[in-house]
């Protein structure tokens, strides 16, 4: 979900419920390699049972990284994709379950602002493209320095969408991945590994909780079984929460900020593309061996400890004197609720809450203090009671006024605090004027760029002077100019800034940025006229259209709460506005909402994709659906704008603004459809087409023979998983159309790795446990379950950015931390070459261009094993290793 900040919030306020991944690195002696063993207990000192796999948090790293070279083509995407899996398995290690999920057809909801996504991709593509193109122009004419234009097809990220070749594709891949490590891996051996590719409706990690949902409302389902969920969505925390199992854990890529990035144009680091001069490169080791690579390190992993988060949330929310009984499961339920109005993938955020400001802390004050006259909680199961809400809303109204004047202010003192910045590294970047340059500049000690020795000392001088002449002439005309704005007086000079009016200066010397108009102006009286007139085109006195848009966004927050505890309630619903009300005027919101409708479908994968691309993405599409998009006289045209507005919205840059782009009509998107549905092919019509769960399991597994049995006997109806061969788990199960069966090869759909010719795992359709309609999912902890021990501290509660902070490894708090004595000190300078200066602080680092080709040695012989990499027996029946040597600095 997208909630800017979210996490940077959560991770600052509540900081023990961060521990760092403890990875076990595999090995290799005499150049052959040694895969980690993961039927070895955890190193983390913890046992999960089940892994589930957000696999869009996979796919997007994996295929366009941003701090790596990006893969060839396709067929290393899979393989990086594949690594990535191996990696996420060795660190946790599940004993039960492998859950992966692919993001599926989307809720309508949902779908507005993925069509907002793949808008501005594309047409940050193509103004990226203009701007190098320009950039590139200007560098040339000046005379410098550009590696020539590749003509290389950029990797179009929106084909990571249900319904296209791309996702068919991996969908194969990972069949054929999962059959190899059943096959040939010990860890894997008596896992239950569940595949729900992009044909499975449905966002990938709410697939994972209709699952755990529906294995949690059975008879057999293990109350005490340990979690854990791998994704870097803000709202995994919070679906993690919803669930009520006392055991979850999330696990994430650990975020490092202001990572160097590559220019765009030149490919130095250290520069964007804006900034770029056309400089030659320097020389990148010492014969240049380095060249056209780019330093990466290897991205670590942190766990997420939702029960220690639980423990936070039982001190703040815990409240005393209530009228009715205290229940923390339910005062949890209100905290996810109250997360969701400072944003979601579903709505727009109230305007006058920021998390950035404390917005979640300013609702929890409030609902601590309403929630005496309240009468109980406001939320119960995933259903809403509104009359309550009504109350926060109105407290939050209140003080909207005195929100919006502090956010001025705070805008403004930042403002001035950056300006004195700018001015102060000026001052040090340009130095004294009368400072020389050139030969007889001074220089830091130790500094390398040394100066160039002079070539023509009568040249050097003759710009020494012209340069003090300059100077002189310049400080003369501010002082003549000041002379005139004072009426002659002479006492002002260059510095005296008592009136600036008639002084124009250029740009670049401009101390300030210029600031997007903002015409709403929250932070002065009249603010909510001028808001609804710039934002809906309505006067704010037509109350009827506030009551629509307010009614809208009660619809929506009924419909993320239910989407969140129950699944989703409606596939068809969306929030038909591009912002949200204020929260003032939340008024006789009970009456609002009754119910969702009934029976809606989800969209067809290629139906989604008429609804969310560009028309610079057609050619995922069949030629007829394409010309849709482009032809003038099309029908729908008009949902394919070439170009649209970026509001900003107050916010700074475009990323953070709202994309005005038209609302698909449903109605009209199916008639235009229905002329060239007879167009599709066999191959499209099957894209087309929704899907089923996939379970596999290999021969060692107690549920193997009962599979192969309904082979054996060719079994065309349903069959109910017997609930003790598979760790409590029941659902459906259907033979598979295209299945992998057991002393059957499988072939590879990736020329680099070999077909599986001894394959021991079979594959099967899965289906949840069906409940009947109104049954309703109870947000409680179940009988039988153990809450875990305690790991706050007194000392913990008072923590947060006051103290140096230290991170733990592990889930043991007392770990023995690895330290070197001074033998060991002085082995690690023997074995690294402290003379060797000539490449900077990445010299000795290998390029990824290597790491891939496999034959790269370190430079250094001494105390480092020879590196090979592991992509091409990566599928011999084990993970691939991801040790890497490290490298002196």
């Amino acid at each position: 979900m997208g909630v800017p900040a979210f996490f940077r919030w959560l991770s600052r306020k509540y900081s023990s419920i961060i521990v760092h991944c403890v990875e076990e690195k595999g090995k290799e002696c005499n150049g052959v390699r040694i895969p980690v063993d993961t039927t070895k207990p955890n190193p983390n000192e913890v046992e999960f049972d089940n892994l589930y796999l957000d696999m869009n948090g996979i796919i997007h790293p994996c295929t366009h990284p941003e701090d790596k070279p990006a893969p060839k083509n396709e067929d290393e995407m899979m393989v990086a994709i594949f690594e990535y899996i191996d990696r996420l398995f060795n660190i946790v290690r599940p004993r039960r379950v492998l859950y992966m999920a692919i993001d599926g057809v989307a809720p309508r909801a949902k779908m507005n602002q993925q069509r907002s996504r793949r808008f501005r991709a594309s047409k940050e593509g193509v103004e990226l493209t203009e701007e190098k193109h320009r950039i590139r122009e200007e560098i040339i004419q000046r005379g410098g320095y550009l590696p020539p234009e590749e003509i290389k097809e950029r990797f179009d990220s929106n084909c990571i969408t249900p319904g296209t070749e791309f996702m068919d594709n991996l969908a194969h891949c990972l069949r054929y991945y999962v059959a190899d490590r059943l096959s040939n891996d010990p860890g894997w051996r008596n896992v239950t590994v569940f595949l729900s590719d992009a044909s499975v409706p449905g966002e990938g990690e709410h697939k994972i909780m209709d699952f755990i949902r529906r294995q949690r409302a059975q008879p057999n389902h293990d109350p005490n079984t340990h979690h854990c969920l791998c994704g870097a969505d803000a709202d995994l925390i919070m679906l993690g929460l919803a669930t009520h199992e006392p055991n979850f854990t999330i696990i994430r890529e650990e975020f490092k900020p202001n990572k160097p990035r590559p220019c765009a144009l030149c490919g130095q680091i250290g520069h964007e593309i804006k900034d770029c001069q056309g400089t030659a490169r320097e020389k990148q080791g010492q014969h240049d061996e380095f060249a056209d690579s780019m330093p990466v390190s290897e991205q670590e992993f942190i766990f997420i400890r939702l029960c220690v988060l639980r423990e936070y949330l039982a001190r703040e929310l815990t409240m005393a004197s209530l009228p009715f009984p205290f229940d923390f499961e339910r005062s949890v339920d209100d905290w996810v609720f109250m997360c969701f109005f400072v944003g979601n993938d579903f709505l727009p955020h109230l305007p006058s809450l920021e998390i950035r400001e404390g917005a979640i802390d300013r609702l929890v004050n409030i609902y601590k203090d309403v929630v005496h006259k309240t009468g109980g909680y406001l939320t119960q199961n995933g259903y809403v009671n509104l009359e309550r809400v009504e109350m926060i809303m109105q407290a939050v109204g209140v003080a909207e006024d005195n929100i919006f004047k502090k956010r001025k202010e705070d805008d403004e003192g930042f403002k001035r605090r950056m300006k004195e910045k700018r001015k102060r590294m000026k001052a040090e970047q340009q130095g004294p004027a009368y400072l020389t340059t050139g030969q007889f500049a001074p220089q830091a000690l130790g500094r390398r760029d040394r100066p160039e020795p002079v070539q023509n000392a009568r040249h050097q001088a003759y710009d020494m002077r012209m340069q003090s002449r300059e100077q002189h002439n310049k400080d003369a005309a501010q002082s003549l100019k000041a002379m005139m704005r004072n009426g002659g007086n002479s006492s002002a000079g260059p510095s005296d800034g008592a009136d600036n009016r008639g002084v124009k200066r250029k740009a670049e010397d401009s101390d300030s940025e210029p600031e997007p108009e903002d015409n709403v102006r929250l932070w002065e009286e009249g603010w909510k006229q001028r808001y609804y007139k710039t934002k809906f085109d309505v006067d704010a006195t037509d109350d009827d259209f506030r009551k629509k848009v307010v009614r809208s966004y009660v619809e929506g927050l009924c419909w993320v709460l239910r989407y969140y505890y129950q699944g989703c309630a409606s596939w068809k619903w969306y929030f038909p506005f591009h912002y949200a009300p204020f929260a003032s005027d939340f008024k006789d919101i009970k009456e609002m909402f009754t119910e969702f409708e009934k029976g809606t479908k989800p969209f067809k994968p290629l139906e989604q994709l008429m609804s969310v691309f560009p028309a610079a993405s057609g050619n995922f599409l069949p030629e007829t659906w394409r010309n849709l998009m482009s032809n003038p006289v099309s029908s729908i045209i008009d949902f394919y704008p070439d170009d649209f507005a970026i509001d900003l919205n107050g916010k700074k840059y475009a990323w953070q603004g709202v994309a005005l782009l038209p609302f698909v009509d449903e109605r009209r998107l199916r008639a235009a459809l229905a002329d060239v549905y007879p167009d599709l092919t066999p191959e499209e019509v099957k894209r087309n087409s929704l899907g089923s769960d996939v379970l596999f399991i290999s021969k060692s597994h107690p549920l193997f023979d009962f599979v192969h049995e309904l082979y054996r006997t060719e079994s065309m109806e349903g069959t109910e998983i017997p609930a003790e061969l598979c760790h409590g788990i029941q659902g459906i199960l259907n033979l598979d159309d295209d299945p992998i069966l057991p002393d059957k090869s499988v072939t590879s759909p990736i020329p680099m790795l070999r077909d599986i010719s001894q394959n021991i795992s079979i594959g099967v359709k899965f289906k949840d446990p069906e409940y009947a309609d109104g049954f309703v999912f109870k947000a409680v902890l179940l009988p039988g379950a153990k809450i875990p021990n305690k790991v706050l501290k007194p000392g913990d509660w008072e923590k947060g950015n006051r103290e140096s902070w230290r991170p733990q490894l592990g889930f043991n708090p007392n770990r023995q931390r690895a330290h070197l004595d001074q033998s060991g000190f002085r082995a690690l300078g023997h074995s690294v070459n402290r003379n060797q200066h000539s490449g900077g602080q990445y010299s000795n680092t290998p390029p990824p261009s290597n790491y891939q080709q496999g034959n790269y040695r370190p430079p250094h012989s001494g105390g480092h094993q020879p590196f090979q990499h592991s992509r091409q027996n990566s599928l011999l029946g084990a993970p691939p290793s991801f040790h890497q040597p490290q490298y002196p600095r």
